[in-house]
């Protein structure tokens, strides 16, 4: 009773469920009876020993214990991400990796950088001490408890040379400018890890995680290529977005951490790539493991695979084979990552392959809106007059069956995109002031949506299917003839010295002089309306299947066909400089 008498006053609604329902906790504050949520008002006591006729304020802060269970524990930034990396890690090992990836060669890369960074497992300076608890102390009682044991030490593996420290004086000026700000933030660094210059210890970013799972997958040579683990990520099956909600509990995540944590866009391949460079030659690796023949990452492989989901001819890969041995891209030292050498071009394997491919149709087939539609009709009348059961390879049917397949997929996937729900489930908040009025927000976004949903009848989508390597899938055993990697290419081939040659003699050139890759990005330029039809859609299948711009294809397939014609390009050029004079 005397506890209702106290609480009579209180008529504010709960922010976490809306209800009138207050008690009092030992240390004066209010706190919801029906779901427990404890809030920062205290009741007002009158206290007639002090003054008479005069009403004092308690403001009660209550148990040291009670504080910490209210704002969780106190973690770092890198904790946060030590986290996304060992759910991704396991992600990945449920896809199949082996465990070698996560138990040692993940954990020592990020050890590693840790290191390097000045974050953790370093030396701490002589006469100085971590201050950790210096942002809520700033604001908060002095009396506390002593400091708890870093979440690091949690998730870390055990370690034989002693336990991990973080670094002292990143605490000390943490601690220096978080006293001197109001921005909020549930991680003890937060504000200073957005506000402070880390040029030279690249500050870890989200897309930096991917970067860090696809240099150990690339140590082990695994078998996923950089665009399957971009396209994983975006299914679903590797957790990236919105991976912050399965935080535990006592770390709380507000403020300028969402800046950190919060995606809102698909990871993007050049940054994710450019960024593994960074990292391995920010952590002074050696030379990886050698890429040799025998590896999923080599061309010749990779132009297995390709060749399957673009639905194109089995006889077309002793082409591609043909023209990796010419240019010397299978080559053990030109396809092996040396991290840090800048003399070296670094490879993209999966667009490398692709591009492959398409240099390898340009030869047959010219792709200039003319030829290729040449060839068809010539192998359709031999189609129609073949009894033997081999069927030769047409350009045409092959162009409208994938190009039906690819439309449909294409918009499956720009509609998945177009509906995705970017707010996670957990409500995200950026400051205490409006918790209770995004709370609020949330709960009644919740209501109408599922109001809306049964108005409309909307049944809840399925789980995902399992992830495949293949989205484009050509079966041999259907009858309406749509798979054509049985089909022949005799009809646009002749034997000349005891090989075969194309009958086509000519080639046109993407590009005749590439540009400083350094300078603009790319090698050349690409524009659709410059390009024929036929050259833009092959540049587009394989785009959707790598899922990146054609125009880095293009570049590939630019640096193979300087590569091919050097010399006649060097000729041409010499030539041309001598008529200028």
């Amino acid at each position: 009773m005397e506890e209702e008498e106290d609480t009579r006053d209180f008529n504010e609604r709960c922010a976490q469920c809306s209800e009138v329902n207050w008690g009092l906790t030992d240390g004066g504050r209010y706190y919801c009876r029906s779901c427990h949520n404890v809030t920062e008002r205290t009741r007002e006591v009158v206290n007639t020993d002090f003054m008479t006729n005069s009403r004092v304020q308690t403001i009660s802060k209550g148990s040291r214990k009670q504080e910490k269970t209210d704002r969780g524990c106190e973690w770092y930034v890198c904790e946060g991400f030590q986290l996304i990396l060992k759910k991704q890690a396991e992600a990945l090992e449920a896809l199949g990796v082996c465990p070698q990836m996560k138990d040692e060669v993940l954990y020592n890369f990020w050890r590693c950088y840790l290191q390097k960074s000045k974050q953790a497992y370093c030396n701490r300076p002589a006469g100085e001490t971590v201050k950790a608890l210096s942002v809520r102390e700033s604001s908060t009682d002095v009396d506390s408890e002593p400091e708890r044991p870093s979440l690091l030490h949690l998730l870390s593996l055990s370690e034989s040379e002693g336990d991990l420290q973080t670094d002292c004086s990143f605490a000390s000026s943490m601690s220096k400018v978080s006293e001197s700000t109001s921005i909020y933030s549930g991680s003890v660094d937060g504000s200073l890890y957005l506000m402070k210059n880390q040029k030279e210890k690249l500050r870890m970013t989200m897309p930096m995680t991917l970067s860090f799972c696809y240099m150990a997958l690339l140590w082990l040579r695994e078998p996923i290529t950089l665009s399957e683990l971009l396209r994983f990520v975006v299914e679903g099956h590797i957790p990236y977005l919105n991976v912050f909600q399965h935080f535990p509990e006592k770390m709380k995540l507000c403020g300028l951490d969402l800046k950190i944590f919060c995606v809102e866009s698909w990871p993007v391949y050049e940054e994710v790539y450019n960024k593994m460079l960074e990292l391995a030659a920010f952590l002074d690796l050696p030379r990886f493991p050698d890429i040799t023949d025998s590896c999923f990452l080599h061309p010749d492989m990779l132009c297995i695979k390709y060749l399957m989901e673009a639905n194109l001819p089995d006889e077309l890969h002793n082409w591609t084979c043909r023209v990796v041995k010419k240019i010397g891209i299978g080559e053990v030292d030109f396809l092996t990552l040396v991290p840090g050498n800048k003399s070296t071009r670094k490879v993209k394997y999966d667009i490398l392959a692709a591009a492959v491919i398409v240099v390898v149709l340009k030869l047959l087939f010219l792709l200039d809106d003319h030829y290729e539609w040449l060839l068809s009709d010539f192998a359709e009348e031999r189609n129609k007059n073949n009894k033997e059961g081999g069927l030769y390879f047409e350009f045409k049917k092959w162009y409208e069956v994938v190009k039906h397949s690819l439309d449909v997929e294409q918009k499956k996937l720009d509609e998945e995109r177009a509906k995705y729900l970017w707010r996670c489930e957990k409500p995200l908040f950026y400051s205490v002031k409006n918790k209770s009025r995004v709370l609020k927000r949330r709960q009644m976004v919740v209501n109408l949506q599922n109001q809306f949903g049964k108005l409309s009848g909307s049944v809840r989508r399925a789980e995902k299917p399992n992830p495949s390597s293949f989205q484009l899938r050509w079966s041999e055993e259907n009858t309406d003839g749509s798979c054509f990697h049985g089909h022949s290419l005799k009809g646009i081939l002749q034997e000349k010295c005891g090989l075969l040659t194309a009958m086509n003699p000519d080639y046109w050139l993407c590009t005749v002089k590439l540009c400083n890759e350094k300078l603009c990005g790319h090698l050349a330029h690409y524009r659709e309306v410059d390009f024929p039809q036929s050259y833009h859609f092959v540049l587009r299948l394989f785009s959707f299947l790598l899922r990146i711009q054609p125009s880095y294809i293009h570049d590939e397939v630019c640096m193979i066909e300087h590569k091919l014609f050097n010399k006649k390009l060097y000729k041409k050029l010499k030539y041309n400089t001598v008529l200028r004079k």
